[in-house]
């Protein structure tokens, strides 16, 4: 699950930096099971510009 976390902050993070971000603000993380011994993990939050590059 750890590996799963960390995957899925790496996307979110690559997501918000294809957008012009350079900070995600409000992460959060939802999980459920999807079925006999699956999981699904979804990491979200605010992609934002915290400062523009000079």
């Amino acid at each position: 699950m750890n590996d799963t976390r960390a995957l899925a902050i790496e996307r979110m993070q690559e997501n918000a930096q294809a957008m012009g971000a350079n900070a995600v603000i409000g992460l959060r993380f939802a999980s459920s099971e999807i079925g006999q011994g699956l999981s699904e993990l979804l990491a979200y939050g605010t992609a934002v510009v915290l400062r523009p590059e000079p």
